[in-house]
């Protein structure tokens, strides 16, 4: 199945949620209860939709991950945000054994800061973008 890619918008949001929760439940199953299994609504996806330099909520359906979904997600933001223009795209990731941080910096992002928000330890990223 060839991959497209789209800003998302408001009618996205129902499809976010779904995405959320499966990896969430995902998250839950395999790193038991901690940050990742509380409740996510469209309220807090709809956050998300117009910011396009601070990505968050990077995820991919658990039977398809580490098939270069997110890699490709990752590229095709960088591609994006070149064109915006933008100078960095930032995002963090939990500071554990479940984060995306090894992931992160596979894709080029450099560690920038660590802090706990809401008793969550995070590890925050940054790529440059080169004109």
């Amino acid at each position: 199945m060839p991959l497209t890619f789209k800003f998302a918008t408001a009618a996205d949001i129902p499809a976010l949620l779904r995405l959320r929760v499966a990896v969430d439940e995902e998250q839950t199953r395999r790193f038991g209860r901690d940050r990742w299994s509380t409740t996510i609504n469209e309220k807090s996806i709809a956050r998300g939709v117009p910011k396009a330099v601070y990505l968050h909520d990077v995820v991919v359906l658990p039977e398809r991950q580490r098939a270069g979904i997110g890699s490709a997600l990752i590229e095709r933001a960088k591609v994006v945000a070149r064109e915006w223009p933008a100078d960095a795209i930032r995002l963090d990731a939990y500071d554990g054994t479940s984060g995306a941080g090894p992931f992160y910096r596979k894709c080029g992002f450099a560690e920038v800061g660590r802090a706990v928000y809401r008793r969550v330890p995070l590890v925050y990223y940054e790529f440059l973008i080169s004109r």
